[in-house]
């Protein structure tokens, strides 16, 4: 349908449109006419994906008629996202103007290439590796000379066709997800990585991962070309801080360090065999290995030190700092210093100036093109050190660097780390808003909302949490704070071992799977508590009980096993069965996997997913949160423990449709401080009366709630508040569903 907002038409996908979909679309353009950034939260299954997409293509085709649209710049977490989004634009792309619109993905050479022989070599390391084999600049060159010299047929035809002119390998307007791509490759025997690549300028929407914007090591190679006017969106952004301090942290082990001294002395023996002074080189596109790991304006703009610009000084300043690491991982305490200290120490005892390090990654860089090294995958570990060097020569504040002989978890261990840790997540972001005219972070759990512009330092002009209109009340969200026997619930430390927690645990589970049709999904605060009461479970024979009602599946930290399981497991809810599925909050099910429909009926959140707090990093985080950004410990503990629990538990809502019920199984959830950091969305469904129950209680409500889902529904909403609002009533409503919103 289409309809107005202000002057804008939008053209939307579906016959109606919720009104929390207005709302957003209204406050969305708000956003891009202030030109700011925003911050919105909208409730799970309520089609934030399609309103977000229908609003910003209507708004840019509205203001260039006649020229290239806006660029939209859709970032999503993982591959999976991206063909959903891909595939929801593909439903909106026949109501808008024909010819206007090119959408691709873009992800790694992994899930592009086509070629047979890379795909094949990835057994042995990974498809970059491969693929460089075969598409290197000196590679190419020796195969001009000697055909028997392997090569990619599909990046050759695809270079032939870009240098006969550009224009020959633009594709039509359309939308092309990640296997459109490899379909079009071997059609035409085109790369389909490096046409996505060439494509980027020309789209009109471009959706890829958080690390092509974020990261900068890849950012700088991949979107380094992008114009101010674009419009970024990070969906699915409740752990984008975390995501920013990943992107500028770097581990070094003692395994790191001996890989990185078999890469020096592979690297020397290179530079002997070609009697060579080598200096600065540069690639084409098909040489880029990752670009600088700091950030653009933090880059130097001036020449390479001449004592590391011959190669062999530059060798013995990285053997200098190899030893030198080497040397500091053997301490037996743990030690705690800033990058000035650090870079001071460095300087003193290894003679490396600042200087030198900031010039470390670069300069390797230059080495490995001109010594024509292929096997990038071998060379990780000496790209480590240089980007651990890099960053500690350009950073002053923001930073730790954090030495552990063991892990306090395993203390009889010796397994020494040396972590350059961020504590700023507005670092790696700042770029992003400086850049581009508007940014959009949205997610279905942003609570509390406020938090956000504080950690990623930035002003949104528009910050808004909706919550969602529903004809029947078909979330029911519990707070469990004791068993049958009356015994509180937690997984507070000092109570998670005790066996009546445990067993009040496990009885609160066997009830609801024996009233809980199809199936129910578990979350724990951790891997090792997992194993633990699973283990419990089995020797107090609760887990057999358990089975004699549905079979048991369980998340691992093996992906493809955890693939397995989660395959088996929607097979079981399939055919009737009725499964459980154990899960891991902060996990790859948690964050990535919807349960919706008879896949999903129930979710129960075992405890409060607090960070392990005794970690080094943590606590050198939140003090710096408290000294920069007036972020108490306790309060950003909470928030960060609140938005994973409802990250969790909103697996189970992915449509209006859909129904479920929610447990929090833990007496911590009663108080008002930690349940206020809750979504909007599920506090306005978690009545008084369920904020305070026994397991068999819970399953009394568990009961009425589905007893109540059984009943036919008006899925339009036929009271006075509706739920879906077509055509007609927007045009009804004008100005004032405006007013609205």
């Amino acid at each position: 349908m289409k309809f107005q907002i202000e002057e804008v038409t939008v053209y939307f996908p579906y016959e109606h449109i919720y009104p929390e979909q207005y709302g957003y679309m209204v406050e969305m353009k708000r956003a891009l006419d202030a030109r700011g950034h925003a911050l919105l939260e909208m409730p799970t299954g309520t089609g934030k994906t399609s309103a977000l997409l229908s609003l910003i293509l209507s708004y840019s085709l509205h203001h260039s008629p006649n020229s290239p649209p806006l660029k939209l710049l859709y970032c999503t977490r993982t591959v999976h996202e991206m063909e959903k989004t891909l595939s929801e634009l593909r439903l909106l792309l026949p109501y808008l103007p024909p010819n206007r619109i090119l959408a691709l993905g873009l992800s790694s050479r992994k899930n592009l290439c086509v070629n047979p022989l890379a795909l094949s070599a990835a057994s042995r390391d990974s498809v970059d590796s491969a693929c460089r084999r075969l598409t290197a600049t000196w590679v190419r060159s020796a195969a001009a000379a000697d055909p028997s010299v392997p090569t990619c047929s599909f990046f050759e035809s695809f270079d032939r066709a870009a240098d006969a002119g550009p224009d020959n390998v633009l594709l039509p307007p359309g939308v092309y997800t990640l296997q459109d791509l490899r379909a079009v490759g071997r059609d035409r025997g085109w790369c389909p990585y490096f046409l996505a690549r060439r494509l980027i300028p020309f789209a009109s929407v471009v959706v890829y991962s958080y690390q092509y914007l974020l990261d900068p090591k890849v950012a700088t190679i991949i979107s380094r070309e992008m114009q101010r006017e674009c419009v970024v969106v990070f969906d699915e952004a409740h752990n984008i801080d975390n995501v920013c301090i990943e992107a500028l942290s770097v581990s070094v082990r003692k395994q790191t360090l001996d890989g990185a001294t078999r890469n020096l002395s592979r690297m020397a023996q290179e530079i002997d065999s070609q009697f060579l002074i080598l200096s600065i080189s540069c690639g084409k596109v098909t040489d880029a290995w990752f670009s600088n790991p700091t950030l653009p304006d933090d880059i130097l703009k001036e020449a390479v030190p001449g004592n590391i610009r011959r190669a062999e000084h530059f060798l013995s300043v990285l053997r200098r700092l190899v030893q030198y690491l080497k040397g500091r991982l053997e301490t037996e305490n743990v030690e705690t210093e800033g990058p000035v200290a650090f870079v001071s120490s460095v300087n003193s005892q290894a003679g490396i100036d600042q200087k030198m390090l900031r010039f470390c990654y670069d300069r390797l860089h230059s080495l490995m093109l001109t010594l024509e090294i292929t096997d990038t995958d071998e060379f990780l570990h000496i790209q480590t050190v240089c980007d651990f060097a890099t960053l500690v020569g350009t950073y002053t504040r923001g930073f730790s660097i954090i030495i552990e002989p063991f892990d306090e978890r395993m203390p009889h261990i010796p397994d020494p780390v040396l972590q350059l840790s961020c504590h700023d997540a507005s670092l790696a972001i700042k770029p992003v808003f400086d850049r581009f005219q508007s940014v959009i972070i949205t997610s279905g759990t942003l609570s509390p909302i406020d938090l956000y512009p504080r950690l990623l330092n930035f002003n949104p002009v528009i910050s808004r949490s909706f919550t969602m209109s529903l004809t029947r009340d078909c979330i029911c969200p519990m707070v469990l704070t004791r068993g049958s026997d009356q015994l509180p619930v937690s997984t507070k430390f000092d109570m998670r071992s005790d066996p009546g927690v445990v067993r009040n645990y496990g009885r609160l589970l066997l009830e609801m799977v024996a009233a809980v049709p199809d199936g129910i999904v578990c979350f724990f605060v951790s891997y090792s508590y997992m194993d633990g009461i699973v283990n419990s479970w089995n020797e107090m024979g609760i887990l057999q009980d358990v089975m004699q009602h549905k079979l048991v599946f369980i998340e691992t930290q093996d992906v493809v096993e955890t693939t397995l399981a989660l395959d088996n497991y929607r097979k079981a809810c399939d055919c009737g069965r009725g499964a459980v599925f154990f899960s891991v909050a902060r996990g790859k099910v948690a964050e990535g996997i919807d349960f919706d429909r008879h896949y999903g009926r129930l979710v129960i959140m075992f405890g409060v997913p607090f960070q392990y707090t005794l970690s080094r990093i943590l606590l050198a985080r939140l003090e710096y949160l408290r000294e920069t950004f007036q972020i108490k410990e306790g309060d950003f503990l909470t928030f960060d423990a609140l938005r994973q629990a409802a990250q969790c538990v909103g697996r189970v809502i992915r449509s209006k449709a859909d129904y479920g019920m929610m447990i929090f199984a833990d007496k911590r959830y009663s108080r008002h401080d930690k349940r206020s950091k809750l979504p909007g969305w599920i506090l306005s469904h978690l009545r008084d009366a369920h904020l305070n129950l026994s397991t068999d209680m819970a399953l009394h409500i568990a009961r009425e709630f589905l007893r109540r889902m059984a009943q036919p529904y008006d899925k339009t909403g036929g009271g006075v508040k509706k739920t879906l609002l077509s055509q007609e009533d927007l045009e009804r409503m004008g100005e004032d569903a405006m007013e609205m919103f």
